[in-house]
């Protein structure tokens, strides 16, 4: 993989997020407590909600709008509700937060 250094994790707050403007769309990035990150297309597909806005818990983010749960490991919604996420591959090295560039720039699926 060839990875993509977007930033220090120190510039996202814990249980909060950035965004990352792409060619392919925004992703938001996320931190969580024990400084795990995740990076998902910041769009709800409910409603197209900024989940980069949301609320993050766990190893999940709430949607603001409407409240859709996200498992961001999977980008699967919880509970009944029904929808996927993609996902992007992320780590932390030496306290700076990477995406792998290849799926940053991977043509997504009409």
């Amino acid at each position: 993989m060839s990875w993509i250094d977007i930033g220090a994790l120190d510039d996202i707050p814990a249980q909060g997020a950035r965004v990352v403007k792409t060619a392919q769309g925004c992703v938001a990035v996320f931190r969580t407590l024990d400084d795990q990150v995740f990076a998902l297309d910041d769009r709800c597909p409910h409603k197209g909600g900024p989940l980069s806005e949301g609320i993050v818990h766990g190893s999940s983010v709430t949607c603001p709008l409407h409240n859709w749960v996200f498992d961001m490991s999977t980008g699967a919604a919880q509970g009944a509700d029904e929808g996927v996420v993609r996902t992007y591959p992320a780590r932390v090295e030496g306290g700076r937060v990477l995406l792998d560039a290849a799926k940053l720039t991977a043509p997504r699926a009409a």
